[in-house]
């Protein structure tokens, strides 16, 4: 089984302060989790990579976002990754 869990970094976004990004990415049950934390609860996405469509990565300075595009036109925007964590999740998705 493999299951591969990334988190953003607190500083890097004022929202990622007290709630950052987390991606999931399950390869046994080929799926994307991605959670948003709130005041209460969560925001969570749940994709099978059939309904990606594409991954892309804007690097900064210091961090990386995650551009992440489904075959019907949503696109989720995960902040604040390391650019090692950033290009690994794209390439996982690839």
């Amino acid at each position: 089984m493999s299951r591969y869990h990334f988190f953003a970094f607190r500083i890097s976004e004022k929202d990622n302060i007290l709630f950052p990004d987390e991606i999931i990415i399950d390869d046994e049950e080929q799926k994307l989790i991605y959670r948003k934390g709130q005041i209460i609860g969560h925001k969570e996405i749940t994709l099978r990579f059939a309904a990606i469509g594409c991954a892309s990565i804007k690097a900064g300075l210091l961090f990386s976002d995650i551009y992440i595009e489904t075959s019907g036109g949503q696109v989720i925007q995960a902040r604040g990754f390391s650019k090692f964590d950033a290009r690994r999740i794209v390439q996982l998705l690839s």
